[in-house]
């Protein structure tokens, strides 16, 4: 009776140490696995933040270029500032800032002419309307021409040209 005892602990000693070797390894596939994906994870934001970056370069470079045609009037305030605005909300600024209160000739003018009909759609009214919108569009230009001009000082010096696009001369 005492060898069948002796087997049976034996046996019983094989399949702990069985069953706990299985464990390790699935612990270690485990770690693995998880520092696979913690690798996968930094490569992904890595690549977000190299794509956020070149996006907000573009979107930069843009704002820049309308900014400083509107300084050298080149460009119609109106047309200038809803542009800039549908730009500068798409841009990814690294902090939370309230854009109204950052560029507010700029907000005022977008507010002013935002459902101002343009293109096809300004083509179904008639030219004493589209005058009068013309009229309503001006008089914003002319009220809100200093604070715009401010806003785009600012705007060119925050928003940097791409190298390719500084040296853009307006006539």
């Amino acid at each position: 009776m005492a060898l069948t005892w002796v087997i049976a602990i034996i046996i019983g000693a094989a399949i702990i140490a069985g069953l706990s070797f299985y464990a390790g390894k699935l612990l270690w596939q485990l770690k693995a696995q998880k520092a696979q994906i913690e690798k996968k994870q930094v490569e992904q934001q890595a690549k977000l933040k190299e794509a956020r970056q070149t996006r907000n370069a573009k979107l930069a470079d843009s704002i820049n270029l309308i900014a400083r045609a509107m300084k050298e009037k080149q460009c119609e305030y109106s047309e200038g500032c809803l542009r800039i605005w549908v730009l500068i909300s798409q841009y990814s600024f690294d902090k939370e800032i309230s854009l109204s209160d950052t560029y507010p000739g700029v907000y005022q003018m977008y507010e002013e002419v935002k459902d101002v009909p343009t293109h096809e759609s300004r083509k179904k009214y008639s030219k004493k309307e589209i005058f009068k919108m013309d009229k309503q569009r001006w008089r914003a230009e002319e009220r809100l021409e200093n604070a715009i001009m401010t806003d785009c000082e600012k705007l060119a010096s925050e928003f940097q040209a791409l190298p390719s696009s500084q040296n853009v001369v307006f006539q």
